[in-house]
């Protein structure tokens, strides 16, 4: 998708009492491709300025019942936009002290068109530039977020932070790839936090969560009733989590939403233009549900513009201390309690032990350490015992199945060494089998024989 978001309309609010003065200058910025607003007085400005959400504002000085310059003294977000005023009794005096007071320009009437068009963008152009700089101000104030998100020393993981700035910038669809509790949600949530749409909404929506039939009222919505998640993210970034889940005839549809950047509600005549950034997410390699003809790959091509690879826990182990103790300090400072001591023995067995569930299963260890400490008990090993007989639950039946069968194949290859032939045939599956689900599941053999 084109970066749209960077050629809005710039937007202005006229006001002026003349209504053909009124008119006209409402002719002349509509021609040259503004959004126009007017007003006959500036009695309601306030709540035009809210709906509206101007640029700039383009005031008359002298009305019947309000003066352009009492624009400058408003304590409201009235006077934190440029107001440029125009005036057919200008004269040195009241220029200069309309400037005083904070007007960005003062034309006297009657104007130069071409004059008063560039002094309207530029300085609509200031303001944006200047919302821009605030934002990232907050943006940088904010951005020890994206390195607590992604937290640890690994290539691995400096590697992501750097793909998540890099292709924040963009507005082409991202594809987000890892295993369950690897963070792919908040990875695109800081895609769209770092991204010029962060102004903007972000949505959300699990896609093993929703039926088939209806999915399209979900997210196209219906005529006349529901606006639909693509509506609803309008100038933001849509996330859609496992998508590899939705069915082939769904698939269809989201490639043509895609394709077209425009939407059919159900039972509307029309399609709907629509401006989102799509960001999607996948527990299993797409091009493995491709060669299974579960998914369309002209959709896998639309989805992985810029593609982001999640590392499992299991392959950066020298992060787990580091994380820990994060988890550890957030839970202390949550439930109001000290810090658990963790001893070099604890920390082995954090080390050693597989992580199914990821950074989502060492938060949930932690947490139960913290909370079992304020007791005056627990350890490592049994905060980890525990998860282990609760499992670190899925969200969806194909997570809980991915998982458990992870973990089942791990145990197995590790009990027979190795020897896939005798691994086969204790778990009662086909040595083929085996090998796709191995593929599937992102399992290395080396890893569990170390």
């Amino acid at each position: 998708m084109p970066n749209s978001t960077k050629n809005l309309n710039h937007r202005v609010i006229v006001i002026d009492d003349d209504k053909e003065m009124r008119q006209s200058l409402i002719y002349l910025l509509s021609a040259a491709g503004w959004e126009v607003e007017a007003l006959a007085e500036t009695s309601m400005i306030e709540n035009k300025v809210a709906a509206f959400l101007p640029d700039v504002i383009l005031s008359d000085v002298r009305m019947p019942n309000s003066s352009g310059l009492d624009l400058l003294s408003e304590k409201s977000n009235v006077a934190q936009l440029p107001i440029v005023l125009i005036s057919a009794h200008g004269d040195i005096p009241t220029a200069v002290q309309a400037m005083r007071d904070g007007a960005y320009s003062f034309l006297e009437k009657p104007f130069d068109p071409q004059r008063l068009l560039t002094v309207l963008r530029n300085a609509a152009e200031k303001n944006r530039l200047s919302k821009d700089a605030e934002r990232l101000r907050k943006q940088l104030a904010t951005l020890s977020g994206l390195d607590r998100v992604l937290l640890g020393k690994s290539e691995m993981l400096q590697s992501v932070r750097e793909s998540v700035l890099d292709f924040s910038s963009a507005d082409a669809a991202a594809l987000i790839l890892g295993e369950t509790g690897t963070g792919k949600e908040l990875v695109a949530r800081a895609l769209h936090n770092l991204s010029d749409r962060a102004n903007g909404p972000f949505l959300a929506i699990n896609c093993a969560t929703i039926e088939a039939e209806g999915f399209e009222k979900r997210v196209f919505g219906e005529a006349g009733q529901s606006q639909g998640l693509f509506r609803q993210a309008e100038g933001g970034t849509l996330f859609l989590d496992e998508i590899g889940t939705c069915t082939l005839d769904v698939q269809a549809k989201l490639l043509r939403a895609i394709e077209l950047r425009e939407i059919l509600p159900v039972g509307a005549d029309k399609p709907i233009t629509v401006n989102v950034r799509i960001v999607s997410a996948s527990n299993e390699p797409l091009d493995q549900a491709i060669n299974d003809g579960r998914f369309r790959s002209d959709l896998y091509f639309r989805l992985n513009n810029v593609v982001i690879d999640l590392p499992t826990l299991r392959s950066r182990k020298d992060d787990i201390p580091l994380l820990f103790e994060h988890f550890l300090q957030n839970y202390a400072e949550l439930y109001e309690t000290q810090i658990p001591e963790v001893t070099t023995e604890d920390m082995a067995i954090l080390i050693t032990h597989e992580w199914p569930g990821n950074v989502r299963e060492l938060r949930n260890v932690a947490e139960r350490l913290v909370l079992a400490s304020r007791r005056g008990a627990g350890s490592v090993s049994e905060a980890l015992r525990v998860q282990n007989d609760m499992g670190d639950v899925p969200e969806t039946l194909r997570e809980a199945v991915a998982a458990f069968e992870r973990t089942l194949i791990a145990k197995a290859i590790r009990n027979h060494k190795g020897k896939m032939d005798a691994v086969a045939e204790a778990l009662g599956i086909g040595r083929r089998t085996l090998n796709e689900k191995i593929v599937k599941l992102n399992l290395n053999k080396s890893d569990l024989l170390d």
